[in-house]
């Protein structure tokens, strides 16, 4: 009988408590649902963005191994447009660039590999395109802007690219001492056996001696 009594003092404290926060334990738990609810959505949702735009990235890809440039900017352009939070938008815009430069839309070349410098996610793709985009400039005669944009510190997969392209911007420039010192940062950092070691020595040997 005490144990009854035991339990039904149990039974209505349980339900006491309940009565008067028995919905705020029921909204937290709402709260939760919903939250771990969102956090599914979102990341299906992610999920279902980068699948789409890979499925267009290899269509770029395609359109590249057929020589088909306009195709190419096209497709790139859905790409940036609709998935430029993914990692196949900077490589897109990459493409598109490549191909605008094939067909001469340099300007719109140009606008592709900035967007990559501001937007692409990876470290190594921004790299590319401030080299890519530097290359362009250099071929315009545009030596400061190609200069500012090769200042930014590159991975170290890109100190010798980025240093022999500072080089060719020095050499435009009519700077030849200071062209030569870029080059021989590239010389001692490229790799002894490789042939791109070989290009920087003929363009110190082009430069001859200089003060």
């Amino acid at each position: 009988m005490a144990y009854d009594l035991e339990e039904q003092e149990q039974i209505d404290a349980i339900k006491g408590w309940w009565s008067d926060y028995g919905k705020l334990v029921m909204l937290g738990v709402i709260a939760v649902l919903v939250g771990i609810s969102g956090v599914q959505g979102w990341r299906y949702y992610r999920a279902q963005q980068a699948e789409r735009a890979a499925t267009l990235y290899s269509q770029v890809v395609e359109a590249e191994r057929a020589n088909e440039a306009k195709r190419v900017r096209d497709i790139a352009a859905q790409i940036v447009d609709k998935y430029g939070s993914s990692q196949y938008a900077g490589m897109a815009a990459l493409a598109a660039a490549k191909a605008g430069v094939a067909t001469g839309e340099i300007d719109d070349a140009k606008k592709n590999l900035q967007w990559a410098v501001d937007h692409a996610k990876e470290d190594e793709l921004r790299d590319v395109a401030r080299l890519r985009l530097a290359g362009v400039l250099l071929d315009e005669k545009k030596y400061d802007d190609a200069l500012k944009l090769l200042s930014v510190k590159a991975g170290d997969a890109f100190a010798v690219l980025y240093a022999d392209m500072r080089g060719d911007v020095l050499v435009g420039q009519g700077k030849p001492a200071e062209a030569r010192a870029a080059y021989q940062v590239a010389l001692e950092k490229s790799d002894p056996a490789s042939a791109y070691r070989r290009l920087v020595e003929v363009k110190l040997d082009a430069l001859g001696d200089t003060k």
